[in-house]
């Protein structure tokens, strides 16, 4: 049996309950392992060993193959009153991010009869948004780069209806503009912290020329309250050298 990958967004249980299985080959990405149907159909074979016959199944990677396993296997559910969601399924075979996740869980709870304590609650849409919130606001894509991650091209041919795949993408340009509105609302703060640390200090004013008055030999400094803070006046005094006249010889 294959090493099982570090991460793989599965509770505890769920994990040791797939390498109890003896499977063929052990999902290191859950996203492609999944994707097909193969693993689904023999997991439930398992349990269900007359209706998924694992031999009948494609284990190609094209859409129209993903789609007749899938079809095999709901049609074999539904003789066991079994049901997938159908967002699980669709997002598992576009590879969207967290369906197999969830659809792993769910094969779990039918066919162990057990709960699982962090269970992921019924999603309707499959984004990479959980991820995108944990980069740094520089890091996360631009709109364009949104929807070629969340609308993935097997998903357009599979349903290659225009109006349906333009509500998807405006779906997933609003929500990344809400984002971005959210980003520049919670750093509009920090920028402006960041803007006054770095604005250089500032200095003693020094005096202009129109703040001295001259009287003679001695300059005197009198007060600039026009040129900066108020400074009481001071006298300052020059003292000239004595010259001595040289005797004439």
């Amino acid at each position: 049996m294959a090493a099982a990958p570090q991460r793989t967004g599965l509770p505890r249980e769920v994990v040791k309950w797939l390498q109890n299985l003896d499977l063929s080959f052990y999902p290191k990405n859950m996203r492609r392992d999944f994707s097909n149907g193969y693993l689904v159909a023999e997991i439930l074979s398992h349990y269900y060993n007359q209706d998924f016959q694992v031999q009948s199944y494609d284990r190609g990677a094209s859409l129209s193959a993903k789609q007749r396993n899938w079809s095999k296997i709901e049609r074999s559910l539904q003789k066991h009153n079994l049901h997938l969601m159908k967002e699980t399924i669709d997002g598992s075979v576009h590879c969207k991010p967290g369906a197999a996740e969830l659809l792993v869980q769910e094969l779990y709870t039918f066919v162990t009869n057990q709960s699982i304590r962090d269970v992921q609650g019924p999603v309707s849409d499959f984004t990479d948004q959980e991820y995108q919130e944990l980069l740094p606001a520089l890091a996360r894509p631009t709109a364009s780069s949104a929807i070629r991650n969340n609308l993935t091209m097997t998903e357009i041919m599979a349903q290659p209806d225009f109006s349906t795949n333009q509500r998807k993408a405006e779906l997933i340009l609003h929500r990344h503009l809400e984002q971005k509105a959210e980003d520049r609302a919670l750093n509009r703060g920090r920028l402006k912290l960041k803007a006054n640390r770095c604005r250089p200090a500032a200095k003693h004013p020094v005096p202009s020329d129109e703040c001295f008055a001259l009287s003679g030999d001695t300059p005197k400094l009198r007060s600039y309250s026009t040129c900066g803070a108020a400074v009481s006046s001071k006298e300052i005094k020059v003292h000239q050298p004595v010259r001595h006249s040289l005797p004439n010889y």
